[in-house]
This record gives structure tokens, sequence and C-alpha cells, in this order.
């Protein structure tokens, strides 16, 4: 099959039972972040798009749970496939609904495949455990079950990739899934769609339902559904965990972040100030491991504030699919706005404006939704942009006199999602390993992105629940274990 790439495309359908529906309510346009032209059209769910969807999935799930999970895992190997050959055409759909650039769309693809490969290890990931003499005459076995029907939320920021964290492992272990995606770009997930028809699913084992705020509340008050995940702002995570736990469901809620780059006089400067410029603004700082806050030891600020200024000047800020563009467009102009009214906050609370990207234009995208790379020094802890998570490209920099200070600045946040730290002290690492209370963290790597076979941490306010995204998190989160007690008294 081929994905039509150019827009604008057909209105955004629902993928119900395996036959492709249109939404039964009003929705709103797809726009081009960087253009400001509508590429397509999406419907909202309603009530009764969610309830034919989950009893779908309640059906389909009688057969699919019983299917040797040998025969479950054949589709994954097809998707995988199908994903490949097709991602550069997934990645050119989702620079135009999105605005990220065609090298992070990649990037963002290859992630989300990651993820179906690690899925297609399920009979060996579903094995719990087995004890021969547990007790006299006894052998007990713990065995592992799917539990239904399955859904996920997800966010506009990762729109190929978050989906992929959640869909490979609810389908593997033998649950039915519903993708509810992002309205702000839903195309690519549909996309993604086309080829899981063709991966050959049975029909309601893998469905989507695009809509909004109603749509979510429809998926998380039905009692067909067993579990939700979610990805997405704090306040909402927050709102999803009450709710979903409120009506007995399972519930991961990945919520927002501010994370922290710790930089130390023993750190190789060049690369920490390129893998800091890099963390903050790739995708134009619109996700949740962009590191906007750095902590650097007093003894090298200065030089280090100087090279990050020089290495962030070199960005080109662009059209996602033209060459050599670094950052792309924002999503929406109201989020472009509020970004720009950050930038304005932190100005005025104080903070020293070292390069301001709020003048960049983008000549033959005038419509676009562009921000340059912004950087403030001489940040205070308590400033709204040294507390409140920014998602635009808007780095700021702080002067500490030691490391345990830069670990204090760091845990004193609300957020607790991911970190870096550049230094070439083992000393210190050890510290951060030991004292940072953080989710993700890394040495020397600008951006904490765990592999697909480890689970994605998270604490603080930004995760509610207590099974995460990827790994083996999955597998607990979409199963649960029957203890088996077994005695055969002789005759």
């Amino acid at each position: 099959m081929s994905l039509t790439t150019t827009p604008p495309w057909d209105d955004v359908q629902n993928y119900i039972d395996g036959d492709w529906r249109v939404p039964s309510d009003d929705g709103q346009d797809v726009v081009n972040p960087a253009t400001g032209e509508t590429v397509s059209y999406v419907g909202f769910s309603s009530e009764n798009d969610v309830d034919e969807a989950v009893r779908a999935g309640q059906e389909a799930f009688e057969d699919w749970s019983t299917t040797p999970v040998e025969e479950r895992i054949q589709p994954l190997f097809e998707l995988k496939q199908l994903l490949e050959a097709h991602q550069d055409e997934l990645a050119e759909v989702l620079v135009q609904e999105h605005g990220k650039t065609l090298a992070e769309a990649n990037g963002e693809l290859r992630r989300g495949i990651e993820n179906v490969e690690v899925a297609c290890g399920i009979p060996s990931m579903m094995q719990a455990g087995h004890l021969p003499n547990a007790a006299p005459e006894i052998d007990e076995t713990a065995v592992r079950k799917p539990l239904g029907v399955f859904t996920a939320i997800t966010a506009f920021n990762f729109p190929g990739m978050i989906p992929l964290w959640f869909l490979p492992y609810a389908v593997a272990t033998g649950n039915a899934f519903v993708l509810k995606p992002s309205e702000q770009d839903p195309v690519v997930a549909q996309r993604i769609f086309e080829l899981i028809d063709e991966a050959g699913f049975p029909d309601g084992v893998v469905q989507l339902v695009n809509g909004g705020v109603n749509t979510v509340n429809a998926l998380l008050d039905h009692n067909g559904i067993q579990g939700a995940s979610f990805v997405g702002s704090t306040p909402v995570a927050e709102t999803i965990y009450e709710r979903a736990a409120a009506n007995g469901k399972r519930v991961q809620a990945q919520g927002g972040a501010k994370n922290h780059i710790i930089v130390t006089e023993t750190a190789d400067l060049d690369f920490a100030a390129k893998k800091t410029v890099s963390s903050a603004c790739a995708c134009g700082g619109e996700r949740c491991l962009a590191n906007d806050v750095v902590v650097v030891e007093e003894g090298v600020y200065d030089e280090f504030v100087d090279r990050v200024v020089e290495v962030a000047s070199d960005q080109t800020v662009g059209y996602g699919l033209d060459d050599d563009i670094d950052i792309g467009a924002l999503i929406t102009p109201d989020h472009e706005a509020r970004v720009r009214d950050m930038i304005a906050t932190g100005i005025d609370e104080g903070a020293d404006l070292l390069l301001d990207g709020r003048d960049v234009t983008v000549e033959g995208y005038e419509d676009g939704n562009f921000l340059g790379p912004t950087v403030f020094g001489d940040i205070d802890p308590e400033m709204t942009i040294a507390r409140e998570e920014i998602f635009g490209p808007v780095l700021g920099l702080m002067s500490v006199d030691n490391i345990e200070e830069a670990i204090d600045v760091m845990n004193r946040s609300d957020f607790g999602n991911a970190a870096s730290l550049f230094t070439g002290s083992g000393a210190d690492a050890r510290k951060v390993r030991h004292q940072a209370d953080i989710g993700n963290l890394g040495v020397n790597a600008g951006t904490a992105a765990p592999m697909a076979f480890f689970h994605f941490g998270g604490r603080k306010d930004s995760f509610f629940g207590d099974l995460h995204a990827q790994g083996e998190d999955m597998i607990h989160f979409y199963t649960d274990k029957t203890v088996y007690i077994e005695r055969w008294p002789s005759a």
C-alpha cells in the first residue's frame, strides 16, 4: 500500500470492529503548524461510538485472550515490517500535522517500532513462576492472565511513538485495545491503523476512536474498560488518574515535567553545551524529556553560559520538511502565545535574557507558529520559568556552589521526570544516582530516554500510578496473576 503524504487528506475516521467509521459529533480542523493550512478534519466520537468500540473489544477479547501467544505476536511481526517499510511516509505526515523536523519524526517512529519489537518477546516476558514442593506434596504456579479491554489517551507531542508505548503490549498479552489519540494531530495515528488493518489482527482487537474531552470521559466511565493509560500535562494526568481510579480501573498517567541538567567543573563543556541545547530545543521543546533548567557549578558558569548561547544561536528555525532545520513549529498559535508569555514572565521576574527567540521569522511561512531558542541566565529556583513546564525552546541557567547544592535545587522541584548530569567525576555521578529523586537519569547524556526494554520512569507530579510505560511494567499492567496450587495425594 502507499500512504498519501500530500495534504489535504481525507477526514480522519474511527476504526471500530475492523471497519472505518465517521465519528458522530462535530470536531475540528487539523492544521499544519508551519504553514497555517488545514490538512484534514477530525470528528469527535460520541458515547455511542465509544460504546460500540468497547463492546466490539469485549467480544474480540473472548477469542483473542485464549489464542496461543505465539499466534498473538504474528500480527506484531507483520506490523513491525509494515511500519519500517512506510516509516518515511509516516514521518512526512507527522511533520505536516505536528511541526517537528523530519529527522525528529523519523527518530520518534523508530522509538515506536522498538516497542513493537520488544512486545514480540511476550512469550518469554509473560512467564510468571513455578515452585515445585512449595509445601508437602504441593506445587505452586503463578499464571499471568489478560483482563479485557484497555484504552490509551495519548499526547500531541509524539503522536507516532506514544501509542506504541501501549498498543503492542496490550494486544500481545491477550487484551483488546482502544486508542484515543490527540485531536490536534490525529492523522499519523490513522495512518498507523491503516497498517494495523493490513497486519492481520482479528476484528475488534485493536481500535481507534477520535475525539476530545467528552470522548475521554466516555472511555474512563465505561464499565467495559479495565484500565487506562495517559500521557499529557500534570493537571490533566491527575484528573485522568482520579476519574479512572474512581471507576475501578487500573491507571497509569504520565504528567508534565521540569527537568534539570547539572554541569560540574569536571565536565566536557563543549559536549555538555551541545547536548544541553539539543535537549531543551529539540522538537521545539515540546517533550517531557526536555531539560530546560541548567544548574552549573560556579567555577565554570560564565564559560558554560557563553558556550550555550553560541550553540543556541546557531540553531536554524524553519519548516520541518526543509533541509538543515533544527527547530520546527510549535503545535498551535495558542501554545506559541503561552510560551511567549512565559518568556515575558521570566523577564519581569528578573532573569537575564541572553538570547531572545521571539523575533524569529521564517521566510515563506509567515503564518507558522515559530519561536527561536531563548536563553536566560541567572535564574532563581523560585522563578516561574524555573518551576513550571514551558514546553517550548526556552532554557534557563543558574549558578551553584557545588554538586550538593545542585542536587538540592533539582530535588526541590515538584516534578521528577528526568535529569542529566555532565561530569568527569565518578564520585559526583554516584551522588546523583543515589540522591536524585528522579525517574529517568542520564550521565553525560543530554536526554534520559530509556530504551523500549526498560520502563519510562517518572515521579512526584510527573507520574500518577505505580506501573510505567514500556518494558516489564507493561506486562504487570496488562495482566493479573492467578496462583495455581496443586496437590495429587498418593493413591
